[in-house]
């Protein structure tokens, strides 16, 4: 198999990208919008925490740094009338309990900036390097420190002495989730074309309402509860609530699973139930669970339970569907559970089967309960270990009037109990679009490679690579 360990860190690995940020300023709409209030659906609610993306251009002829600068700058302006709400900025009802955003034409975050390096001298763009976060903004200097004048949208576009560029965004959850946001960018390409949008986004999240009384009708130890908030000041721009921050020192490493690894771990995974449908990210989330968790301390009790969670989209899972041009946060969590015992010498195809499992909970009635939930209690995710997967989002296939990303990323912030999954940067054909997060497809499954990232204390680390191998060998 053509699995190993993708790369330590580069031994020339850029740790300042020598940026200069030249100037920065506020972005409003180009036409005048209509001033009123977005409801935010409890899955909205609790999502106020940042997610930047990094998505790299090589030099293109026509569309030299300072050309391209104002070109993505004018377009941002436009691109704020029809997702209005990006101007905006969030608020608290005091009468209702509730967050909002205030579509007032606020503005949005522009920043021009350069580095003195060339696309070539940073190196490997799969590498998650910490110093990618200078190619993105979390603040203005202009705009007071308060939390009521946060941006819900920061864009810096950043050019390289090759001609290359950065695009980073910085956005607030409650504004996309991975796939509204991966149609944000297609008709930002589609207006920086002249063209008309892609397609008109549904911007209407009462579509994912509570019920009227609330219904839990089903368990949900997912879900964690949270003490109301009662003042914007107690929302945490980078949350710790799911996953405590550690102290330790961690080290993270890259491991790359091919597409002939899908293939012997489905095979091991076939449990004589030929109607199933084995998917590859059912398989890849099945085997980082079980190496996460015996990597850990907790793994000593064999008869405690580890949870993994994973996003699933519930746009053609509710009833009725929702138009997949939503652009608020329509996923929910799944989980699997399992005893470390059965992780450990059960066979590989239960452990598939449980993850499956969670995916195949997500029904309308659940995904209504779980909403519901939200309404009553409010929280956060819960569990031990948490996939986040940028595998098959897709934001490396937009194509812009200056071409495709050569690649496209998340900003990386470590933490021991999330692992991300990313593509590779050579997996560039067109697909169709996914039908769900982990990585189904209408008719067929893509046949590319991922990426897992994990941090882990040095020793975790060490005992997680033994098990990597060794369950990748031997199954």
């Amino acid at each position: 198999m053509g699995t190993a360990l993708y790369q330590n860190p580069p031994p020339d690995l850029l740790q300042d990208l020598k940026v200069t940020v030249h100037n920065s300023s506020l972005v409003f709409p180009s036409e005048e919008t209509e001033r009123k209030t977005m409801f935010l659906s409890n899955i909205d609610q609790v999502l106020t925490f940042d997610v930047q993306t990094v998505h790299f251009f090589p030099t293109h002829k026509d569309f030299p740094p300072q050309l391209v600068t104002e070109k993505i700058k004018e377009t941002l302006g436009k691109i704020l009338v029809p997702y209005d709400f990006l101007a905006g900025r969030l608020n608290l009802n005091a009468e209702s309990g509730r967050l909002e955003i205030d579509c007032d034409g606020s503005g949005a975050g522009f920043v021009a900036a350069s580095s003195e390096y060339s696309l070539d001298d940073i190196g490997d763009l799969v590498y998650p390097n910490p110093a990618f976060s200078q190619l993105v903004c979390s603040t203005l200097d202009m705009l007071k420190p308060d939390v009521h004048h946060r941006l819900l949208c920061i864009l810096q576009v950043t050019t390289f002495k090759c001609g290359g560029f950065a695009m980073g965004f910085t956005t607030n959850h409650v504004t996309f989730d991975g796939l509204s946001f991966k149609l944000f960018l297609q008709n930002l390409a589609f207006v920086a074309a002249n063209k008309p949008l892609a397609v008109t986004p549904c911007h209407d999240r009462r579509l994912l309402a509570a019920r009227s009384p609330p219904r839990v009708t089903f368990p949900h130890p997912e879900l964690l509860k949270l003490p109301p908030v009662t003042d914007l000041g107690q929302l945490d721009p980078n949350p710790t609530h799911v996953f405590k921050a550690t102290d330790e020192e961690l080290v993270f490493k890259i491991f790359r699973l091919s597409p002939d690894d899908f293939s012997a771990l489905k095979e091991r995974a076939k449990s004589g139930d030929g109607d199933r449908v084995i998917t590859s990210f059912n398989v890849v989330t099945a085997f980082i669970w079980r190496c996460k968790a015996l990597s850990c301390d907790a793994s000593n009790d064999m008869e405690r339970q580890s949870r993994i969670l994973y996003a699933v989209d519930i746009r053609r899972r509710v009833d009725p569907p929702l138009p997949q041009s939503y652009t608020g946060n329509a996923v929910l969590t799944a989980y699997a559970t399992r005893y470390y015992k059965e992780l450990e010498e059960g066979p590989f195809s239960k452990i598939v089967e449980t993850v499956a499992e969670g995916a195949r909970r997500m029904t309308n009635e659940y995904a209504r309960s779980a909403i519901d939930w939200g309404e009553l209690y409010k929280g956060f995710p819960h569990g031990e270990v948490l996939v986040s997967s940028w595998w098959r989002l897709g934001f490396a296939e937009v194509e812009y009037p200056w071409g495709k990303p050569k690649y496209s990323c998340p900003v990386v912030c470590h933490r021991k109990d999330i692992i991300l999954f990313f593509p590779d940067i050579e997996d560039r054909d067109d697909h169709d679009e996914p039908d769900d997060l982990n990585g189904k497809q209408e008719g067929r499954e893509r046949k590319d490679g991922v990426n897992v990232l994990l941090a882990l204390p040095a020793k975790e680390m060490e005992k997680f690579e033994t098990l990597f191998h060794k369950y990748l060998l031997s199954g």
